[in-house]
């Protein structure tokens, strides 16, 4: 004996909401912001941003003396996931990292 199949009723107005509902927001793009710290080496730091992010070594080598002379460097852009994914990285090697929304 098999069950009765039930046919969904498909109301076109609430169709038309969830979809209104649905749609993706616009990509705002996130920065992966790493911190001065007075532990890391200036160049563990540079060796850091050369192994995980592929930077070429004077990109690197900027972007530590920033982190170094500023206090800190966005050092990748992108969506939030993404950058969630970096700074959590960051943090594995013993570095300080956010993520911030880019300032408007």
């Amino acid at each position: 004996m098999s069950t009765p199949a039930s046919t969904p009723v498909i109301d076109e107005q609430l169709d038309e909401q969830l979809d209104a509902q649905l749609t993706a927001a616009p990509l705002v793009p996130w920065q992966l912001v790493v911190w001065d710290d007075p532990v890391n080496l200036m160049s563990y730091v540079v060796r850091v941003f050369r192994t995980y992010f592929g930077y070429p070594q004077d990109h690197a080598t900027a972007l530590m003396l920033a982190v170094h002379n500023e206090g800190h460097a966005v050092v990748a852009t992108g969506p939030r996931e993404t950058m969630e994914v970096h700074a959590h990285a960051m943090h594995d090697f013993g570095l300080w990292a956010t993520v911030r929304r880019v300032p408007q």
